[in-house]
Formats: structure tokens, C-alpha cells, sequence
């Protein structure tokens, strides 16, 4: 197993992570998150709220950096790309709740009430980060 494949498998196995978001002055906004990230696409994904600082900052500079740490805490990954933003939910049958419903099954599974799911998510205005990871970097053990 090559160094990026060893710190891609850590963003697979890690469920909580901090994603960084640039603030209009430049500096990092911050922010604990879970996410799942699928290796053979390339793909980390995050359910988000429309108007929260992450959200705001993300249309405005889409450059994203992600980070997860080993258990331990001596191993770490750094996933950086460009984020791509679903539609908010609007309506509990839309695009934007039936993706959000496939990010809960990949990172939780079943959900005991799925009318309830879907309705807090219009509720919450939720909508769903993708970010396309281009490089990895960190430290595997």
C-alpha cells in the first residue's frame, strides 16, 4: 500500500474530521464535521446547513481542505479540493433529500424514522458538500 493510499484509507476509516473553509479576510474558518469519503470515487461528503459560515464562505471560494486524525491522534490526513454544493432541500422528495438520505446510509445506516429525516432536513435547510479530493497529504503510521 503506497503513502496515499494508506492516508486516503484513513479518510475512508474516520467518521469526524474538520473541515477548513476560507473566510473572506483569508483566514481558515473551522469547522467539526462528519463526513464520509469514498476512496474509489474520490469523493468526501459532508451534510451542511445553508447560511452557516462554512456555507457562505464555500460559495464565495470553493477551495476546501479536510482533516481526520487517527484514533491515537499521531496519524493524520489533509484532503484538499474544490467543494461543489447540492441544492438546498425544499421539498422532502427533492434531488437534495435523496442524496442526503444516501450520505446518512453511508455514514450511519438506517434511519429509524425516514419521514422525520426527511422532514428535518428542509426544516434545517440542509444541502450536501462534496468535495473532490486532488491531493492528500499527512503523516500514516
Amino acid at each position: 500500500m503506497t503513502r496515499d493510499d494508506s492516508l486516503r484509507a484513513l479518510l475512508a476509516e474516520r467518521p469526524f474530521g474538520v473541515l477548513a473553509t476560507l473566510k473572506r479576510d483569508g483566514r481558515p474558518q473551522l469547522s467539526n464535521v462528519n463526513h464520509h469519503y469514498d476512496p474509489e470515487r474520490g469523493l468526501l461528503r459532508v451534510s451542511i446547513t445553508d447560511g452557516r459560515a462554512k456555507t457562505r464562505n464555500l460559495r464565495r471560494d470553493p477551495r476546501a481542505s479536510y482533516h481526520v486524525s487517527s484514533a491515537d491522534g499521531w496519524s493524520y490526513a489533509v484532503a484538499e479540493g474544490v467543494a461543489e454544493l447540492s441544492p438546498v432541500a425544499k421539498d422532502e422528495h427533492d434531488d437534495a433529500v435523496a442524496e442526503l438520505i444516501d450520505l446518512y446510509r453511508a455514514i450511519r445506516g438506517e434511519h429509524p424514522d425516514w419521514a422525520e429525516y426527511r422532514a428535518a432536513m428542509v426544516a434545517d435547510e440542509r444541502l450536501v458538500l462534496r468535495l473532490r479530493v486532488d491531493r492528500v497529504y499527512g503523516m500514516a503510521r
